[in-house]
């Protein structure tokens, strides 16, 4: 079954058609840049364009980059304050007239990393750390999802989160090299090591196509691989939420 993946992302919101028993795009990624001022409003209507682009008419898997419960967001993210308490599920539903199942952007990259790409087949505590203008994280434990697991919300010195300091955007803010941001980076992993002892650690986003690039200032215990699927992770781990997940709603 085809169905619409959407992966919403600090500057882009990128979508693509998605086989569901292959894991493998059937169209050319789509993407609009994110609206400005990341108001729920505005998104809605990228979602709506994204949908229309496909001539599309059927379910909607959006991957978003802030807590999800029950399709509501309990957390702003890097988004606008004004999304705090949205019913997201809800709201893309109305705008497009389609159903919309929501997911945290992290949680559907490891969806998709653990059913298709390098998870597939891994046992024990499995942690997806997604790399880009934010730090998500997604977890899973003998392959079942454990929710909305935002690693990258960790307080850290004088920053209200890691992410800040760490995740690929400070990077490029910063223009840092690759071994100065591996080093920030390979910190967070500490944290994330302490709290979640870990079986594996499987990187996605932006960065992770570049992970031989700093994988020599990775120096925790827990192995850490980069994900086969990368930046397409998100779009397809999304699809398939929206055939799999929609029915628990």
């Amino acid at each position: 079954m085809e169905v619409l993946g959407i992966d919403i992302g600090g500057s882009g919101m990128k979508g693509a058609l998605v086989n569901t028993l292959t894991g493998e795009m059937t169209t050319e990624r789509y993407r609009i840049p994110t609206p400005p001022d990341r108001k729920p409003k505005e998104m809605a209507e990228v979602i709506k364009k994204i949908a229309e682009n496909f001539n599309y008419n059927g379910p909607i898997g959006v991957g978003f980059p802030t807590v999800i419960k029950h399709g509501i967001c309990k957390s702003t993210g890097n988004l606008h304050k004004s999304w705090l308490n949205v019913n997201a599920k809800e709201l893309f539903s109305e705008v497009t007239k389609l159903p919309v199942t929501v997911i945290n952007d992290a949680d559907a990259a490891g969806y998709a990393t653990m059913n298709y790409g390098t998870g597939k087949g891994k046992s024990g505590l499995v942690v997806m750390v997604t790399i880009g203008t934010g730090l998500g994280s997604g977890v899973f434990l003998n392959g079942e999802l454990i929710p909305n697991f935002e690693l990258g919300q960790i307080p850290y010195k004088k920053y209200k989160k890691i992410e800040q300091w760490a995740a690929g955007s400070a990077k490029d803010r910063e223009k840092l090299s690759y071994k100065k941001w591996g080093k920030r980076f390979n910190t967070f992993l500490e944290y994330v090591e302490i709290i979640t002892c870990p079986d594996l650690i499987i990187l996605g986003g932006g960065a992770s196509k570049d992970f031989k690039e700093f994988s020599k200032q990775i120096t925790i215990d827990t192995p850490v691989i980069p994900a086969e699927l990368k930046n397409q992770a998100g779009i397809i781990g999304a699809a398939a939420a929206a055939l799999h997940q929609a029915p628990k709603d």
